[in-house]
């Protein structure tokens, strides 16, 4: 029993300087995917979450939710269409996504939050501005057209500063609306980027359901713990990342670029892992640094 007690005395001891480094700092923590599948796993980051900012830190949480907008499209009788891994979403679509992930998703994660610190949600169309996504095929010439998918453009800090300010936790959802209003479907990794940098942030945080960055894909054992900008753009060229991976990266790189200190691209499925990642010498995930 003495010898636990001690044990837990020295994991606040080594957690000391981080404490004391972070206090007032802003943070973006973004996850979704299939994390959000695990009531239980997703309780532990939110009292990840919870605990930084009653510790003095500034969290700002940005979440998806496809997966359950995939099921409520079903349940519609729409079929889930992507293209080049984003969703196709029409003008009938757009209106599921706004209520899944602003009704449902947000509301469950404001409300287990709230148990804990204050937390509010933040519907994203209110503070993100966008342009409409498209891209053109290189060889062909072809234009793909996704629907009201958005590319970030601007972002109402103030907002959530305000928020921040007043020591509530501000619960993001990745949506966006146009210069006439309209709403569109943002890429959360994307959206999450696009935060840290307009917020100043000091860390952008991946929660992902892989360990971090991995040399090879079909081994977990190696993991890149700390990558300079500079390596990850060679990696990327080089195709080790590549995929689902890109979207987390490239946000990364964007955001280490407009001043954000660290990106860290962690496994959610550990138990702690945000706080193990960012309050301990070692660390668990991928760090990505200038």
């Amino acid at each position: 029993m003495i010898t636990q007690a001690i044990e837990k005395a020295a994991v606040l001891i080594e957690a000391l300087p981080y404490i004391q480094r972070f206090r007032g700092e802003t943070v973006v923590v973004k996850f979704g995917g299939s994390i959000l599948d695990d009531r239980k796993n997703y309780e532990h980051i939110l009292k990840d979450i919870a605990f930084m900012e009653i510790i003095g830190m500034r969290p700002v949480l940005v979440h998806g939710g496809g997966k359950a907008i995939s099921r409520a499209m079903k349940a519609a009788g729409i079929p889930s269409n992507f293209v080049r891994g984003l969703r196709v979403t029409d003008e009938t679509s757009i209106q599921i996504v706004d209520t899944v992930l602003n009704g449902e998703v947000n509301h469950s994660l404001v409300e287990i939050l709230q148990e804990t610190c204050k937390a509010q949600g933040v519907h994203g169309q209110d503070i993100i501005s966008v342009e409409k996504h498209t891209e053109v095929d290189e060889e062909t010439g072809e234009v793909f057209d996704w629907g009201f998918v958005g590319n970030v453009t601007g972002l109402n800090a103030t907002v959530l500063n305000d928020m921040l300010d007043d020591e509530c936790v501000p619960v993001v959802t990745p949506l966006g609306s146009d210069s006439t209003g309209q709403i569109h479907n943002v890429n959360a990794d994307e959206a999450a980027a696009a935060i840290a940098r307009h917020l100043g942030a000091r860390k952008l945080v991946f929660l992902s359901d892989v360990p971090g960055l991995l040399r090879d894909i079909n081994d977990p054992e190696s993991i890149m713990s700390t990558l300079r900008r500079e390596e990850v753009i060679q990696l990327i060229q080089r195709g080790v990342i590549a995929g689902g991976m890109l979207p987390k990266v490239s946000g990364a790189v964007k955001a280490i670029e407009a001043g954000v200190r660290k990106a860290h691209i962690i496994d959610a499925s550990m138990p702690h892992s945000l706080l193990l990642e960012l309050f301990t010498d070692k660390g668990v995930g991928t760090e990505i640094i200038a």
